[in-house]
Order: structure tokens, then sequence, then C-alpha cells
């Protein structure tokens, strides 16, 4: 494994975005004070959005259809509607990182599959509790210096 490469996810954040009369950059520099104007990746789609941040990426999606991906219950009390994840440069890579992590006594909430954005993936919860997606994304690349790259 590479140096981490982390996506955000807040749930808050995207219904911010969601409400009308709000553009993104005004509910972005209520999200990151002082980043108001903070470009969007155009890989950001209806339900969806990434903000390229120097090698780590701010990624906002709903919390329902967030815990949907990671087959968790959004109301349920282990659900904190924030994931993390660690993207990969292969499918072979994220087993690995799962086999890893559920070696060193994280839980695999889900285990890796195709999943229906054309990626593979898989869910586990550290010692915390913390859900972390371990994803490979086609349509992502890196730079020399491993940092996540998007279009």
């Amino acid at each position: 494994m590479s140096k981490e490469r982390l996506f955000y996810g807040s749930y808050e954040a995207k219904n911010q975005l969601d409400h009308p009369g709000r553009q993104r950059s005004g509910a972005v520099g209520t999200v990151l004070p002082g980043r108001a104007g903070l470009g969007t990746s155009s890989a950001s789609a209806e339900d969806v959005v990434f903000f390229p941040m120097g090698g780590i990426v701010l990624s906002l999606y709903p919390r329902e259809k967030l815990a949907e991906d990671a087959t968790v219950d959004p109301q349920g009390s282990g659900f904190s509607g924030i994931t993390l994840a660690y993207d990969t440069r292969s499918k072979e890579e994220v087993d690995e990182v799962l086999k890893t992590v559920e070696g060193l006594g994280a839980v695999v909430v889900k285990k890796a599959q195709d999943v229906f954005w054309g990626g593979y993936s898989g869910y586990f919860a550290d010692p915390d509790g913390h859900l972390w997606e371990v994803a490979w994304n086609p349509f992502f690349h890196f730079d020399e210096a491993d940092n996540l790259v998007l279009p």
C-alpha cells in the first residue's frame, strides 16, 4: 500500500448543496470557512460533488445513499453519516487492503465488489467503529507523487 489517499463524505454538507437558492461555493464556504469559491471537479454528478484539495478530495454525497452503499442503516446509532475512503490503483489493491485491515482487527462490513458507478469497492469498520470505503475508480488517476488527480 502506498501513502494515504482519502475522500471525506458528509451528508450534512451535501444537504446544504440541495437547498434552493444556494450556490455550491456558498455551501462549501459554510462547510469550509475561508474556502468559498473552492472549485469542483468535472467528475461531480447529480448526487455527488468532488472538491480537489491538493492531493486529497472532499466528496459530498447524500446520507441515505452513502448508508445504502455501505450496507448499513442510515438511522442506526452505528452510522455517523461520514465515511473515509482509501483509493487504490487496482481492484487487487482493494482486496489486499481489506485483507490487511481485517487482519489488524477491522471488521469488513461490505465485501469488495463491482459497484454501480463503474468501480470496485468494499467497506470496513475500524476499531472505533468509523466506516472506511476502499475503492478503485477507473476514472480517477494518480500523479507521480501518488496524489489523487480528478478530471
